[in-house]
């Protein structure tokens, strides 16, 4: 048997269908699994990687970090090579490129810009496996390192994440589309990060704080939509009948909406929601068979309208050991009370 069978010659099946995104998700996973343990997989890289595609480009950092992890979850579970059959049946031939240069993707040595000739025996193998022609799969390879490339040098004059430093002069942050500014919310010394991308910036730190601003410009279609409905139903009905379901629900299935609040005094009109997200952290903990598992979380999200864009913001808790939420109310007034303290520091122009 060759070393690579009992994933691509494997006769296991999923006990779950996977979507298109998912399957390509999965050969990324695979891949980088095939030559190593899935405890070796480091999820927020390997989400970094796939992130680029562009039938990821609704997907935030959040949503792929969850998905990464789900499909890591699930190969742990059933193995590779079932994971890698699920995927392989849920490719439809549109999607075959994709699928094999995710697979090339996560074999990029990204200091030397190729795949290292340890790494090309699996790389064929997945291109079999795949059936991708010679012909087409020199041409994906040539078209990933272009687009690492590319990455680099873009990387070089603009850092999308910036991690501070005590020395660091940078003190706050402005929108590209220069629809707001406001101070950065966390602390060099705590390891304090700005991690930005067309329509969202977050802030994170050492010690699990998350705050996210998410700025949509209105659509034209949804300006006359305000004019008909209460301010009241048009931002419930953004929050939580497309941002919760497709942001958090649809990555997080167990995820609930504990608590709602319609805020008529804050930006003339704001709404709260309070999710409850067991096993939804940004942050992880490593048990003693040295698994990670995401904590637990609460995350508040506040939506409002602002001239033309419509903003979401966001505040997560997440509970370390020993700690129990409080009820729902509780928790609510507490995050709520923190994005409230982010939206009076910024300065919407």
């Amino acid at each position: 048997m060759g070393k690579y069978d009992k994933i691509f010659s494997s006769d296991k099946s999923l006990k779950a269908s996977l979507s298109p995104e998912e399957a390509i998700a999965a050969i990324a996973v695979v891949t980088a699994a095939a030559d190593s343990s899935l405890d070796d997989v480091d999820p927020e890289l390997l989400a970094d990687i796939i992130w680029g595609f562009e039938v990821f480009e609704e997907y935030s950092d959040d949503d792929l970090l969850e998905l990464v992890d789900r499909l890591l979850v699930i190969a742990e579970d059933e193995g590779l090579g079932a994971l890698f059959n699920g995927a392989n049946e849920s490719l439809a031939d549109d999607l075959l490129r994709d699928a094999y240069a995710a697979g090339v993707s996560v074999l990029v040595d990204e200091e030397e810009l190729h795949v290292p000739k340890g790494k090309m025996s699996l790389l064929k193998k997945l291109q079999e496996a795949l059936e991708i022609k010679d012909e087409e799969a020199k041409e994906i390879l040539e078209e990933v390192i272009t687009a690492f490339e590319e990455a680099e040098e873009e990387f070089a004059e603009d850092d999308d994440e910036t991690v501070l430093d005590q020395e660091d002069t940078l003190e706050v942050y402005e929108s590209p589309l220069g629809n707001f500014v406001l101070p950065i919310p966390v602390d060099p010394e705590h390891g304090g990060r700005v991690q930005s991308q067309e329509g969202v910036v977050g802030f994170s730190d050492d010690f699990g704080t998350l705050l996210r601003i998410n700025y949509y410009p209105i659509p034209p279609e949804q300006v006359e939509d305000r004019s008909l409905v209460r301010q009241e139903e048009y931002l419930r009905s953004i929050l939580l009948d497309k941002y919760v379901p497709q942001a958090i629900i649809a990555n997080l299935p167990q995820a609930t909406v504990e608590y709602t609040e319609y805020l008529a005094d804050i930006m003339e009109g704001a709404y709260f929601a309070l999710v409850n997200m067991p096993e939804g952290s940004t942050i992880s903990k490593t048990g003693n068979n040295g698994t990670a598992n995401r904590l637990d979380a609460y995350r508040g999200l506040l939506a409002f309208a602002n001239g033309d864009f419509l903003y979401i913001i966001t505040n997560q808790r997440s509970f370390f050991d020993g700690e129990t939420p409080s009820t729902p109310k509780a928790e609510a007034e507490g995050i709520k009370q923190k994005i409230l303290e982010l939206v009076d520091t910024i300065e919407f122009t």
